[in-house]
C-alpha cells in the first residue's frame, strides 16, 4: 500500500489532486519546473490565537492558504471543522485556483479553515472566534477585495461572513470597497440574489448540457435529455438539496436520497421538497413514508440509475466499490468524491464522469458575481430593468398594431417584465457551466484525451500558464 493511502485503499485527497494534476501535465510542453510553481501553494498562514469561551481560555488553530496569485485576488471559502488541518486547507486552495481558471473567474485560489466544532460552540462564542479571525487576517494582509475574499463553505454561511465584513470594516473604516472584502453576505448586507443556490444549479446546468450531447448520450446508451433520467444524490446539505430541486423540477426522477445515517429509495421518484420538510422535522431522512429504508449510505450509490451525483464528502467511491457502481454518469457535486484507483475503474466500464474542479464552480462564480456588484456599488438590474420594461412595452405595441390582436394579460406580464437581479445572476451562470462545459469536451476531443477529468486540468493548467506568460513571469 502506497504510503499516502489510508488503510481502505483510499487516497488522501491531496494526493488524488496531485496525481490529476500530473496526468495532465502530459499533455502540455512546457518546463518541468514551472508547472511545479503552479503546483505549489504560494502562501500558508497558520495561526493560534486566545480566545475566551466561557470562563477559560481556549486556542484556537487556524489557517488561510493562497495556492496562487497568478491573479488577485485570492479567492475561497471558510470552513469550521475539527477535521481542518494544513494539507486539506492547502489542497482546497488549490482546487479552488483549477475552478476558478476553468471557468474563466479572475481570481488565484484561496481557503480558509478554523478547527473547531461550531455545532458544540455556542453563537456568541462564534462571533468571538470569527472576528479574532478576521483581525488576525487583516494584520498580515491576507484579505481584502484586491488581496484575499474569501466565502462561506462548510459549517459557515451568511452569518459568519456578516461578522468578517463587520470586523473588516471597523479597521479598515473608510474602505470604500469593504463591501467586496468577502462574499456570501446576506442580501441586506452587499449579498446577490442566488448565491445559496448557486452551486446546486451549477452542478444542474453543467449535467443538463451534457445530457444535450447526443453522441455523449449515446456512448453511455441513453437518449437525449434530463426528463425521466433516474438519479441517486448523496448529500442533503446546501448544494445536494438544490441540485436534487432543480433535477426534480426539470422532469428527472429522484430515486435515492442518501444521507450519514442513511438512505431512502422510491423507484418511482422521491418528492424533494417533502423529503426535505420530513428532514426538518425529524432530524433524519429515514423513515420517510414514500420511500424504503436503506441502512448502508453506501449501498445506495451502488443502486440503479442513470446519474449519480456524490454531493457531500470526499473519497465515497473508491476501488472497493468502483466496480459495484451501476450509474451511467456520474457528476461530482463534491470535492473530490472519487478516488484515482476508482477513477480507473469507472473509466474502463465507460462511465462519464463530470469532474469537481468544473461542476462545482457555480458557488465561485456567483461569488464574482457578488464580487463585482460590491465593487461597482450598484444592484443588477437597477440600471436597466424598467428601462428595458419600457422597450418591451413599446414592441408590444407595435406587435399588437400590426398583428391586429390583443394579447392576454399573462403574456403580457412575460414579455413586459424586466431583468430582475437573480434572473441575470442565473442567467451568467448558465452561460458560464454551458461554456465551460464545452471547452472541456473540445479540449479532450482535439487532444485525444481519455476523459473529462484530465481534460478540465489541462485546460485549467494552460490558462493559468497564459496569465503568467501575460505577467512576463515565466521565461
Amino acid at each position: 500500500m502506497s504510503k499516502n493511502q489510508n488503510k481502505t485503499g483510499s487516497y488522501s485527497f491531496f494526493n488524488c489532486i496531485e496525481k490529476n494534476f500530473d496526468k495532465a501535465a502530459r499533455f502540455i510542453s512546457i518546463e518541468k519546473g514551472l508547472l511545479e510553481q503552479i503546483k505549489a501553494c504560494n502562501s500558508v498562514y497558520r495561526m493560534h490565537f486566545p480566545v475566551k469561551i466561557g470562563k477559560e481560555i481556549k486556542v484556537i488553530e487556524a489557517y488561510r492558504v493562497q495556492h496562487s496569485h497568478h491573479k488577485l485576488p485570492c479567492k475561497g471559502g471558510i470552513r469550521y471543522s475539527m477535521k481542518v488541518n494544513q494539507d486539506e486547507v492547502m489542497t482546497l486552495a488549490a482546487l479552488m485556483t483549477y475552478k476558478c481558471a476553468i471557468v474563466d473567474v479572475p481570481f488565484g485560489g484561496a481557503k480558509g479553515g478554523i478547527k473547531i466544532d461550531p455545532q458544540t460552540i455556542s453563537s456568541e462564542n462564534i462571533e468571538k472566534i470569527t472576528r479574532r479571525y478576521t483581525s488576525e487576517l487583516i494584520k498580515k494582509n491576507f484579505i481584502g477585495p484586491g488581496i484575499d475574499v474569501p466565502a462561506p463553505d462548510y459549517g459557515t454561511g451568511e452569518r459568519e461572513m456578516s461578522w468578517i465584513f463587520d470586523t473588516f470594516l471597523s479597521l479598515r473604516s473608510g474602505d470604500v470597497d469593504a463591501l467586496a472584502c468577502v462574499t456570501g453576505k446576506p442580501v441586506s448586507q452587499g449579498g446577490v440574489r442566488g448565491r445559496k443556490e448557486a452551486t446546486g444549479l451549477g452542478v444542474f446546468y453543467g449535467i443538463r448540457e451534457l445530457c444535450h450531447v447526443k453522441e455523449d448520450m449515446y456512448s453511455v446508451g441513453l437518449d437525449v435529455g434530463l426528463v425521466g433520467k433516474k438519479i441517486i444524490i448523496q448529500g442533503l446539505g446546501n448544494v445536494g438539496y438544490h441540485a436534487a430541486s432543480f433535477f426534480h423540477e426539470s422532469g428527472a426522477i429522484i430515486i435515492a436520497l442518501a444521507e450519514r445515517e442513511g438512505a431512502i429509495y422510491n423507484e418511482k421518484g422521491l418528492n424533494v421538497s417533502k423529503v426535505f420538510l420530513h428532514l426538518k422535522n425529524n432530524g433524519s431522512i429515514l423513515n420517510f413514508p414514500e420511500a424504503t429504508n436503506i441502512e448502508n449510505t453506501e449501498k445506495a450509490l451502488e443502486l440503479k440509475c442513470d446519474i449519480l451525483i456524490p454531493a457531500a464528502l470526499e473519497n465515497v467511491i473508491h476501488k472497493n466499490n468502483a466496480n459495484r457502481i451501476k450509474a451511467k454518469i456520474i457528476g461530482e457535486a463534491a470535492n473530490g468524491p472519487i478516488t484515482p484507483e476508482a477513477d480507473e475503474i469507472l473509466d474502463k466500464k465507460g462511465v462519464i464522469i463530470v469532474p469537481d474542479i468544473y461542476l462545482n464552480a457555480g458557488g465561485v462564480t456567483v461569488s464574482y458575481f457578488e464580487w463585482l456588484k460590491n465593487l461597482s456599488h450598484v444592484r443588477y438590474g437597477r440600471m436597466e430593468k424598467k428601462f428595458r420594461e419600457n422597450v418591451n412595452a413599446e414592441f408590444l405595441k407595435v406587435i399588437e398594431t400590426v398583428c391586429k390582436k390583443k394579447i392576454s394579460i399573462e403574456e403580457k406580464k412575460m414579455i413586459l417584465r424586466g431583468p430582475r437581479e437573480i434572473d441575470l445572476v442565473r442567467s451568467g451562470l448558465e452561460d458560464t457551466m454551458i461554456n465551460g462545459f464545452h471547452k472541456i469536451r473540445d479540449l479532450k476531443k482535439s487532444l485525444k484525451i481519455e476523459n473529462m477529468r484530465t481534460a478540465a486540468f489541462v485546460l485549467s493548467i494552460n490558462k493559468i500558464i497564459d496569465s503568467y506568460e501575460k505577467l512576463g513571469i515565466f521565461p
